[in-house]
């Protein structure tokens, strides 16, 4: 027998799911995080999780992970000093930047920008320059490099970055300066842009190569320490990292790129939602993750997640491919509070955390949160234990929310209901960015539900977006781990090469493609993957001629023609209006970046199947709870579900309650359990409807 881990890190628990490579039988396991050692803390899960299976660590064969220990990094300042080379006269280019402010129209009112992940004091200039074709136009001063390394050491730099003006078109004066760093400065790490994204754009690469050097120590110390843990524990196992695209990548490779990993984390959740959606028979979801801290949304089309050639955290915008996860700071620990100055209601974005987390875990917690105000509400009953482990304080949960109702001079139970109304709609604000604000109907979409707060809010939600059904799929509190253990491993490889339509070399597109090809089939072979078991695609950047953005469009070898040229053109037109309501046909059209994808084929995990039963949940029934829902008292019937078999059907108001989650059905809505054991909810009369 042989077994693969997959382990997702909140910053309340830790998920771990085990699964039987060969039945696919499955075993989950909830512990809390240890922040201060978070490596040891996964290691405590998956020993619990094997416990539970009655499986050896030493059984396993696969340990995939995916880690916001980057993302982290970047949202608290906590990563490295990073020393800058670039080439002489390009000293402010990470000051300079792009004018561009994120938000609504009048954001810049309140923006405020955040430091650059290199100082200026940190930044050196060095001699040498290579022009937009490739030409060395200036050799590598090597004098300017050993004054540029004294004086970084002096600043007290931990890494180093090397970013020269136009190294994407030629990377031989970068390679040289790594080299010499290495003789003058040997236990310097170093980052070159043209290795990291030997792409178009001074700006977009120096900042990614930056944030890459800026996070690497912290990723490389975490990753040493799980691989340490690993081979001591699971000495058969093969540790890989999930990457921001969703695919899995080695360690040794995450640790050297550890740019690619900054929506690590979320990735696992859209693999395992997509998995779920292809169980239950939907192609067209929006996926809602909720968990302690923030809440992560994602819309997949057609089976296929929406990805961005740029990750986002904060107001930093770095060029590494992702899947298009948008996050909010809206999850279980978000703490409530009412100004003095404006005596409104806020919730969020500071979350209690692990330590000491919501006053209802009974760690000392004295800040009123979302969880607080689920207790009061009686939504999550009275024997309900997180995690199957955390018993609940429920008078410190009243406690701190009736400081709330005094402040706004309402009751307890109403303060707790604003809480609750308050972080939906700021959950909902993200689903608006996913779907709406990119041309999409939320109508047309199905909502997947999950994490360890997902399923509280689910409903809500669902009825402020109008998407039908709501689905909240089995053991939904460690569905990113499901989903680190159930993805396939991804790499890819691109550069650039601007190219007119008109006149275009074919032949010399074909080459650069085929060098593409070679460089990520080479990746692939040393991630230890067999070449029958990979699918390989081909993507474009094209823009009209005269534009700074382009769109990803994705093609085959096959289509490296003359006549594949012109088809490609007409397939970018139609992308182009429908992004923008309009093309522009008369302009010629121009690639800007080539870029190879090569995937393992997926794993093969098939849904066990419920028994069908009658209809009706009775059997299930475990007691009843008064729950406060739409502002009023409801004696609610509480449900086991494990003991809830397909084609039941469970009228709200209800709850739901498993190990890792609680599931709430409104007043007016309909759940049904589906032949795989996932919760389908809709309002009541939409029964049997496939929206």
């Amino acid at each position: 027998m042989t077994y693969r881990v997959g382990v997702d890190v909140g910053g309340t628990f830790t998920d771990v799911l085990l699964i039987d490579s060969e039945t696919s039988e499955i075993t989950a396991a909830k512990v809390p995080t240890v922040p201060s050692d978070v490596s040891s803390g996964v290691i405590n899960g998956i020993v619990k999780a094997c416990d539970l299976g009655g499986v050896s660590p030493e059984e396993i064969t696969h340990f995939l992970h995916g880690t916001t220990i980057a993302t982290n990094a970047v949202l608290t300042g906590g990563g490295s000093r990073v020393g800058l080379i670039v080439t002489r006269g390009f000293r402010d280019v990470l000051h300079i930047a792009r004018s561009h402010v994120p938000g609504d129209y009048a954001a810049w009112v309140a923006y405020e920008k955040s430091q650059p992940m290199a100082a200026l004091e940190a930044t050196v200039e060095i001699d040498e320059r290579v022009s937009a074709h490739g030409e060395i136009l200036e050799t590598v001063d090597e004098q300017s490099v050993k004054v540029a390394a004294e004086t970084l050491k002096e600043q007290g730099v931990e890494v180093i970055t090397v970013s020269l003006i136009n190294s994407y078109a030629n990377d031989t004066n970068e390679l040289r300066v790594r080299a010499l760093l290495e003789e003058l400065l040997p236990d310097m790490p170093v980052s070159i842009s043209s290795r990291v994204v030997p792409e178009i754009q001074e700006y977009e690469r120096t900042l990614t190569t930056v944030a890459n050097s800026y996070v690497r120590p912290v990723v490389d110390s975490y990753i040493s320490a799980l691989a340490e843990h690993t081979r001591s524990t699971m000495p058969s196992a093969q540790l890989r990292i999930l990457k921001s695209d969703g695919g899995l990548t080695s360690a040794d490779n995450a640790a050297e790129f550890p740019v690619n990993l900054l929506m690590s984390g979320p990735a696992g959740g859209v693999t395992g939602a997509l998995w779920v959606a292809e169980q239950a028979g939907f192609k067209n979801i929006i996926t809602f993750d909720v968990g302690g801290t923030s809440t992560d949304v994602a819309l997949v089309e057609d089976g296929q997640a929406q990805l961005r050639r740029e990750t986002m955290i904060g107001d930093v915008s770095v060029r590494a491919s992702s899947i298009d996860v948008r996050t909010v700071g809206a999850g279980g620990g978000s703490i409530a509070k009412v100004p003095e100055i404006t005596g409104a209601l806020r919730v969020g974005p500071e979350s209690a955390g692990a330590k000491p987390g919501p006053a209802a875990y009974g760690h000392g917690g004295t800040e009123p949160t979302v969880t607080d105000a689920h207790v009061v509400m009686g939504l999550l009953p009275a024997d309900t234990r997180l995690g199957g482990d955390l018993e609940l304080d429920r008078e410190a949960a009243q406690r701190v929310v009736a400081q709330i109702g005094e402040a706004l001079e309402i009751s307890t139970e109403d303060a707790a209901a604003s809480i609750v109304d308050i972080a939906n709609e700021n959950m909902y604000g993200a689903l608006r960015l996913v779907s709406l604000e990119q041309g999409f109907n939320p109508q047309d979409f199905a909502l997947v539900a999950f994490g360890g707060a997902g399923p509280l809010h689910a409903n809500a939600v669902g009825k402020l977006l109008g998407s039908w059904p709501v689905i909240i799929p089995r053991s939904p509190g460690v569905l990113c781990a499901y989903g680190d253990v159930t993805t396939r491993v991804r790499q890819e490889r691109s550069r650039t090469s601007v190219r007119e339509f008109v006149g275009i070399d074919v032949a010399g597109l074909r080459a650069e493609y085929l060098e593409l090809i070679a460089e990520v089939e080479s990746a692939m072979d040393g991630e230890k993957v067999p070449r029958d078991q990979r699918t390989m695609t081909l993507e474009a950047d094209i823009r009209y001629v005269g534009q700074s953005d382009a769109i990803t469009i994705p093609l085959s070898v096959e289509e490296l023609t003359d006549e594949g040229i012109v088809l490609l053109g007409k397939r970018f037109d139609e992308a182009h209006e429908k992004l923008n309501t309009f093309s522009m046909t008369t302009l010629d059209r121009q690639f800007v970046s080539l870029r190879a994808i090569c995937i393992s084929n997926p794993m093969v995990a098939a849904a066990e199947h419920l028994t069908t039963g009658t209809g009706s949940p009775e059997n299930a029934k475990i007691g009843e709870s008064r729950a406060y829902m739409n502002r009023a008292w409801h004696e609610t019937p509480v449900y086991d579900r494990s003991k809830l078999l397909a084609s039941d059907v469970i009228v709200g108001p209800a709850i739901i309650q498993e190990m890792d989650s609680t599931s709430v059905i409104l007043p007016d809505h309909t759940a049904v359990i589906d032949i795989v054991g996932n919760i389908l909810i809709r309002p009541a009369g939409m029964e049997g409807t496939k929206q």
